[in-house]
């Protein structure tokens, strides 16, 4: 039973960051999934891949599994590279098409 500590990354479908500031842990699967032969979905028999907790700081996500001596990997999350450009940068005489 082996977790993963992480900062989930923005959503795709919203501009804003406001769920991605905290830390996720999250149990890898220990069972393979499974096609269910009638209906064709996949499923399951592990039950802690549906658990999902949440922590303000990395601090606390490892400080919670070396308390109950859980083995984690911890994945530290990308920097974000950001440009700040100008709507008139789009019609400037030096923009690269």
């Amino acid at each position: 039973m082996k977790a993963r500590i992480f900062q989930p990354a923005k959503t795709a479908t919203q501009s804003g960051r406001a769920r991605a500031r905290h830390w996720q842990l999250e149990f890898e699967p220990e069972l393979a999934r499974h096609t269910d032969a009638l209906m064709g979905w996949c499923g399951s028999a592990d039950m802690r891949g549906q658990i999902v907790m949440t922590f303000d700081t990395k601090e606390q996500a490892i400080a919670f599994v070396e308390r109950h001596a859980i083995p984690y990997d911890l994945r530290e999350p990308r920097s974000r590279r950001r440009r700040i450009r100008a709507y008139a940068d789009n019609f400037a005489f030096t923009r690269v098409k």
